[in-house]
């Protein structure tokens, strides 16, 4: 037999204006001698976590029936077309260690993946190394970026954090070390830059200026990208004007955003390159997490819907209450029905995520496929800031080591043992992490 396909580098990219964009996985990017074994080939596995803050009204999350017969509830409704890729898991806990009193948020939030609380010291700052950032040591070794902190509100909230702890703690969830938390970025902009390039200076009047005297970095990019289609078969072809075609658009709708920074947005201080609607931001941004993911720019995303303490506003559902006041109900039949209201729209726009990934075609299946996304808060009942049972959902195919479609209750245990079980799929092993006292069987997560 004789192959002569050729095989272009996972690392081939498209170089343009100060950017340069990697491609895709294509089928021309396997190895001549193993190209008849591709579709055995192991996918690249990617991890993510979406954050929603302040709690939830646990008695509209909380499936009342365990395993594959679960019915979902009003609050995960928006997920339930992806059920077979989707675990609900309960029984599991974010218990603060002993420590300083009070701050519920600020520990909520440092603890949902580093499973450590906030310190005793007024000055010092102090946490936990957190999952993404154990996984982004690892595979940044094979990626342009080792993680991607992403956020929908900016951190420019003094005097509006938990009370005697830093804003630190309520506007991350990410730690690159016990003592180095990661600021989340929340300008679409910023973002695509740092994962396409020209990344000169941040001030708007400057960005906005260069924008005028450049064209588009995909329009510096056509010719290189036409001469490498050549040699490309139609699938790849197609993949490749799919993948750019989406570049464009998300460059398109930042610019778009980007001519209406002079609107007032009483809601959210929002610098200029994000949308004034909340949820096309929220929409744009998991966008950009695609993008990352498909030309393998990064594995690893965290990304908060919402900062803990969050006073962010809903009138586009009809909640026009600050969000974090609105979940201390105190049982008021009125306020728990807007909080409801603004746990099921957040998981109607992690329902986008899953759609557009599973909408990716990626090797021999889609993103959605060869990823595992980890949707969830720090606290379950909002207005008891209870810490046990706290929301956990696990999406996707986890590169085929997922079996979804069923709800699995486990009895008290800590949220960190979860964790150890997802290290161990990356293939990274620690005998203890934060607070854990064993590991969940990954057969339970496989569903065998």
């Amino acid at each position: 037999m004789i192959i002569s396909r050729k095989a272009i580098s996972r690392r081939t990219v498209l170089r343009g204006l100060g950017a340069s964009l990697s491609l895709p996985l294509l089928d021309s990017m396997v190895p001549a001698m193993t190209a008849l074994a591709q579709t055995k080939a192991a996918p690249l596995h990617r991890f993510g976590v979406v954050y929603v803050p302040n709690g939830m009204v646990m008695e509209q999350y909380l499936p009342a029936t365990e395993g594959r017969g679960f019915e979902f509830t009003p609050t995960l409704k928006g997920i339930e077309p992806f059920r077979e890729q989707t675990l609900v898991l309960s029984g599991l806990n974010c218990i603060p260690s002993p420590g300083r009193p009070g701050g519920a948020h600020a520990k909520a939030s440092t603890r949902y993946l580093t499973n450590i609380s906030p310190p005793t010291s007024e000055t010092w700052l102090d946490a936990g190394i957190s999952l993404d950032q154990i996984l982004a040591n690892e595979f940044g070794k094979e990626t342009q970026l080792a993680s991607l902190e992403l956020a929908i509100e900016n951190s420019d909230t003094a005097g509006a954090c938990d009370v005697g702890f830093a804003c630190a703690y309520t506007n991350t969830i990410s730690w690159k070390s016990s003592n180095t938390p990661l600021p989340m970025q929340h300008n679409p902009r910023a973002v695509f830059e740092r994962l396409f390039g020209d990344s000169g200076s941040t001030d708007t009047h400057a960005r906005l200026a260069r924008m005028k005297r450049q064209r588009s970095v995909l329009d510096s990019v056509t010719e290189e990208a036409n001469s490498l289609g050549g040699s490309l078969g139609p699938s790849d072809r197609l993949k490749l004007t799919e993948y750019l075609d989406a570049v464009r658009d998300v460059e398109r709708r930042i610019q778009k955003a980007e001519s209406q920074s002079d609107r007032e947005l009483p809601v959210m201080d929002r610098p200029a390159g994000a949308p004034a609607s909340y949820e096309d931001h929220v929409k744009l941004m998991f966008d950009l997490e695609v993008l990352a993911y498909q030309s393998d720019l990064t594995r690893v995303t965290t990304l908060m819907l919402g900062r803990e303490f969050s006073g962010m506003t809903y009138p586009q559902i009809n909640v026009p209450d600050a969000h974090h006041p609105v979940t201390h109900h105190a049982g008021e039949v009125e306020k728990i029905a807007k909080v409801a209201l603004i746990n099921a729209y957040h998981v109607r726009l992690f329902g986008y995520l899953l759609e557009k990934m599973k909408a990716t075609p990626d090797g021999d299946g889609t993103l959605l496929d060869h990823v595992t996304m980890i949707y969830g808060a720090g606290l379950s009942d909002c207005n008891a800031h209870a810490v046990t049972n706290v929301p956990v959902v696990l999406a996707g195919g986890g590169a085929g080591r997922t079996k979804g479609g069923r709800h699995v209750h486990f009895k008290d245990l800590p949220l960190a043992n979860l964790h150890l079980t997802l290290l161990d799929r990356f293939g990274i092993h620690m005998d203890k992490f934060g607070d854990s006292n064993g590991r969940i069987e990954d057969r339970i997560l496989a569903g065998v």
